[in-house]
């Protein structure tokens, strides 16, 4: 009996132990699961914060390139319009005068029929900078011919082109892609005083991809990217609206290229 009792005696403080170290561990594997939990909404609120912030600077530099637009229509309308129109009403109003005689009337209808067909032009010309005609009308391929054709008709620029383009996306976006191919081509001539350039464009199920390259003088990529001039953060913009991921590699005297894939909706 004593023997028993002596049995029981031992194994009563192993089980005890045992029961301690399940606690033991059942606390730790809770203190895991919690501390883990905690890392994953930790991580996930840290890229939902950055989404947002990434949301918030493409909604700001959209807004930034519609202001800049805007300044640049209403300069247009009264360099273009206004001021004309100021003209021709002055010379209305000395024509309602009847101060004037044949010769002289003569020559101010001459001067609002001159001033209005200028007038007339320079509408055209604001209409079709806000949306070629073109684009809206045979869509992206043609538009895009058309704005190469008139770069080369100028006889400064050479340009290579392939385009393999089905008209995957919206007008809108397709708005956006044609002022991001016009600003590249406007800064490989205005600042990089670019002679030859190659544009390429390619359309998968998957994708729409964007090379162009130009022999120009080249800049510092990180500068750039950071400051308003060349234009390249009306680029980065557009390309950010189109849900697109854009590369830029460029050395001085080594001119630029520029990738952009855009992921299509299928």
């Amino acid at each position: 009996m004593d023997k028993i009792f002596n049995d029981e005696n031992k194994i009563i403080p192993i089980i005890l132990l045992a029961i301690l170290l399940l606690l033991l561990m059942s606390v730790t594997l809770v203190l895991f699961f919690r501390f883990a939990r905690k890392k994953i909404i930790e991580k996930e609120l840290e890229k939902t914060t950055l989404k947002l912030e990434n949301q918030k600077k493409i909604f700001q530099a959209t807004i930034e390139t519609q202001e800049r637009e805007r300044k640049r229509i209403a300069q247009d309308l009264h360099d273009a319009i206004s001021a004309k129109l100021n003209v021709v009403s002055l010379h209305v109003n000395m024509l309602l005068d009847d101060s004037l005689d044949t010769e002289e009337e003569k020559d101010a209808l001459g001067i609002v029929l001159s001033i209005t067909t200028n007038v007339l032009d320079s509408s055209r010309q604001i209409a079709h900078n806000l949306l070629p005609p073109i684009l809206n009308k045979f869509g992206l391929v043609a538009a895009l011919e058309e704005l190469l054709n008139e770069f080369e008709s100028t006889k400064a620029v050479q340009i290579s082109r392939d385009i393999n383009y089905d008209n995957r996306l919206s007008k809108n976006e397709e708005l956006h892609l044609f002022r991001i191919i016009q600003e590249l081509f406007n800064n490989s001539i205005k600042h990089g005083n670019a002679t030859k350039l190659v544009l390429k464009i390619t359309e998968t199920k998957t994708e729409l991809q964007i090379q162009y390259s130009d022999n120009g003088i080249g800049f510092n990529v990180k500068k750039a990217l950071n400051k308003n001039g060349l234009g390249l953060k009306n680029i980065k913009s557009r390309v950010a609206i189109l849900n697109g991921n854009l590369v830029v590699e460029s050395r001085k005297g080594k001119g630029a290229t520029f990738n952009i894939h855009i992921i299509n909706k299928i």
